[in-house]
């Protein structure tokens, strides 16, 4: 079972669960399951890129005496996961940055109107004397070549800071230019 899951604290994008019934799979062959299912999620169905913010959940198998092998649940776990990924209709993700915009108030609509330009969700506004404090949440892919652009309409006085922040589901325009 595939099921849409946030990261970890720990950073783990796919977690993999194991729910089989005693002796359905002999333990020793249950990593090899886990490795095959890690090794088939960094190239997804869609256009090759890997699959992220998943559980997996182990629920079942069979073994056979002689026939079985590491190899065998390595392989059988990714071709698992594969079907599963594909009959769940997967979404493209981008990345969100958290950004945080100083500015002095005079710049303050020319520069809200190009993050809005950019898709920006702005969060919060602070006042700081002379100064306002943005703070947004705005696609990675949008924000190439902001800091010339932020200069230019701040008369380069006007700063910034971005980090990671989350994934959100790409727009349909945005995942068609990806395929």
């Amino acid at each position: 079972r595939v099921e849409p899951h946030r990261p970890t604290e720990a950073g783990e994008s796919i977690i993999f669960i194991n729910q089989i019934k005693q002796g359905a799979v002999p333990a020793e062959y249950v990593p090899a399951v886990q490795d095959g299912v890690l090794d088939a999620a960094t190239s997804g169905p869609l256009a090759g890129y890997p699959v992220v913010n998943v559980a997996v959940t182990l629920l079942g198998g069979k073994h056979h005496p002689v026939d079985s092998s590491e190899i065998a649940f390595a392989r059988a776990g990714a071709m698992a996961f594969a079907t599963a990924v594909q009959n769940a209709s997967p979404v493209f993700l981008e990345p969100i940055m958290r950004l945080e915009v100083v500015l002095p108030e005079l710049y303050l609509g020319a520069v809200s109107g190009d993050l809005n330009a950019r898709r920006a969700d702005i969060t919060d506004m602070e006042h700081r004397g002379k100064y306002r404090k943005l703070l947004a949440r705005v696609p990675l892919a949008t924000m190439f070549g902001y800091a010339t652009a932020l200069r230019s309409l701040t008369q380069g006085r006007g700063w910034y800071s971005m980090e990671p922040l989350t994934y959100d589901v790409a727009p349909r325009e945005v995942a068609a230019r990806l395929v």
